[in-house]
């Protein structure tokens, strides 16, 4: 039988990175079995390109998962697929919070033949085999014989074929306009692929904030492959990178990373000892980072930027949403503690929490200002389905849209604010994103580096750039051409900087994504 998972895009913002479940279940489908992917961040297509493409490959069943933000589209291209006879079963965080809902049980149209409910690494062949029997049943749900959820171990993690894999849809290279590739190859940029690919070391996180799906999901309990197999994934990656001529950054999509911190420096110390080093990306809560140890590690190990929900700097804030282990008192030591070792913060907010007032945007940012560079991200409160933060919202009268994820919209209020209303935290959001990304902040940041590599340089302006496509609504050309020419300053000192790293006779520093620690001096 030929299968097709697809993971859909939500027509709006964009993500740059494949989603691991598609590549989990390819490696866990049963022999005897084709398996296609498609993401929609990379190959979008509309819900008759993706049934000509189903016809056009004979498949017999459809897997799609979904998270909210995406289940509208989902929803659509699942009901194209059914339409078109082939049978649809879907998956991830959101049906696995509402399964009446994609079967239709209610009151609103059905989108799915069957539904997998929480982690689906067992329940994935039962799956397979029954859709080619004709037997699908309505929901699968990996329960043991008392009724009782069963958390799948990593103990034996399948081995994700990455070197036989066709990754072509995900090299993001393949992306850039034809002047970005042409200018990057004269910052000294010669690769012919660049692709950041999910891995996860561990599941389960057991902080429960109020408003995350991950405990819901994956639980509290928490759970980790073992070092050896992480490090064999990572140095399946390295030689693949250097087949393809290209670079392959790692994001460890780990609820959090070091969540175990002696675990976490194990792992980060055979990585070094086994010279696995890819540049990656991981999740980390703040209050994991105060240990310098582990900050140091993470940097041998090519570590290079840290994603970290910061969400408020007000105290109470944080307290009211189950998040009172940060503490906006620490923020900036451990950012500078992180930019000593050539790391940088992904920092994210949340505006509309219940202390929020008018202002909080210039408040959060004269903070900001005060930090090492990196790349802040700023959203809306969201009541997810199933959450503690929608059930309260729900008792209390507050939700305006019950079922705000079948008519997403980003950076809009679906609850009523306390101490500021919907429309004034919504520019708030606004205002955090034009002041972080406007071209005085981009090239005071560049000057902020102007110590470091230049390959740092160069990657934190793409970044800041490249975030605008991320988390804005995806803009046209002409609004890209207007971006450029606003940040023509720093833009042209780099290349200015690339020129002269070409020609000028000296012995030339390479572009390279790996780590650059700084020298330690002594008196």
């Amino acid at each position: 039988m030929n299968i097709l998972l697809y993971n859909p895009d939500n027509e709006i913002t964009n993500n740059f990175m494949p989603h691991l479940w598609m590549f989990l279940l390819k490696s866990l489908t049963p022999p005897g079995h084709n398996v296609f992917l498609i993401d929609g961040n990379a190959l979008r297509l509309s819900r008759q390109e993706l049934v000509e493409y189903v016809r056009e490959n004979h498949i017999g069943l459809v897997g799609i998962g979904a998270m909210t933000r995406m289940i509208r589209k989902a929803y659509q291209m699942a009901d194209a697929v059914r339409a078109a006879g082939v049978p649809v079963v879907m998956g991830g965080p959101h049906v696995t919070e509402v399964p009446d809902e994609p079967l239709g049980r209610d009151g609103e149209p059905r989108h799915a033949d069957a539904v997998a409910l929480g982690e689906a690494d067992q329940t994935w062949p039962a799956i397979v085999a029954d859709a080619e029997r004709g037997t699908l049943k309505q929901i699968y749900a990996p329960l043991d014989a008392d009724g009782k959820e069963v958390k799948p171990s990593l103990d034996d993690y399948p081995a994700i074929p990455w070197d036989r894999m066709d990754l072509d849809q995900f090299n993001l290279i393949k992306h850039f306009p034809k002047m970005a590739r042409r200018l990057l190859s004269l910052f000294g940029m010669t690769w012919q692929s660049f692709h950041l690919l999910p891995i996860e070391s561990g599941r389960g996180c057991p902080y429960g904030c109020e408003f995350c799906t991950v405990t819901g999901f994956f639980g509290d309990s928490i759970r980790f492959r073992s070092n050896e197999s992480v490090v064999n994934e990572l140095l399946m990656l390295k030689a693949l990178e250097k087949r393809q001529k290209g670079k392959i950054a790692v994001f460890f999509i780990d609820d959090n990373f070091a969540i175990n911190p002696r675990r976490t420096k194990s792992l980060l110390r055979e990585i070094i000892a086994r010279d696995a080093q890819v540049p990656w990306v991981a999740q980390i809560s703040m209050n994991l980072l105060r240990d310098e140890e582990l900050v140091s590690l993470i940097a041998q190990s090519g570590g290079r930027w840290i994603f970290m929900g910061l969400e408020s700097i007000d105290p109470e804030n944080l307290k009211s949403v189950s998040k009172g282990f940060n503490r906006p008192d620490e923020y900036k030591a451990i950012l500078e503690c992180l930019a000593r070792h050539n790391l940088y913060a992904m920092t994210s907010f949340i505006f509309g929490m219940d202390s929020d007032r008018p202002g909080v945007a210039e408040r959060t940012l004269e903070v900001i200002r005060s930090w090492p560079p990196g790349l802040p991200v700023f959203g809306l409160l969201t009541p997810y389905p199933a959450t503690p933060l929608y059930d309260r919202l729900a008792a209390t009268g507050r939700l305006t849209q019950p079922k705000h994820w079948l008519e997403f919209k980003p950076f809009t209020m679906d609850f009523t604010p306390l101490g500021i209303t919907a429309a004034q935290a919504e520019a708030e959001v606004r205002q955090a994103w034009s002041s972080s990304y406007s071209p005085k902040t981009i090239a005071s940041a560049i000057g902020w580096l102007a110590s470091r590599s230049f390959a740092d340089r160069l990657i934190h302006l793409l970044g800041r750039l490249a975030f605008r496509g991320i988390y804005f609504p995806q803009m046209k050309r002409r609004e890209w051409a207007r971006v450029l020419f606003q940040n023509r300053g720093p833009i042209l000192r780099l290349l200015a900087q690339a020129l002269e790293l070409k020609f000028k006779p000296r012995p030339r520093e390479p572009f390279s994504l790996d780590p650059q620690l700084p020298v330690e001096r002594t008196a």
